[in-house]
């Protein structure tokens, strides 16, 4: 299977509160976005973590 859940995990307070799919196969290298983290209260960057 190409698509597999993905978690995000806030780099700041290391919570993990978003979760997406993406294609391993096109896209091996990890993702790292900007996201509203609830625990934080602000936009933090998110890294994949599983």
């Amino acid at each position: 299977m190409a698509q597999e859940l993905i978690i995000f995990e806030c780099t700041q307070c290391k919570n993990r509160d978003y979760a997406s799919t993406k294609n391993k196969k096109k896209n091996p290298d990890k993702l790292e976005l900007k996201k509203f983290c609830k625990f934080c209260r602000k936009h933090t960057a998110h890294k994949e973590i599983k």
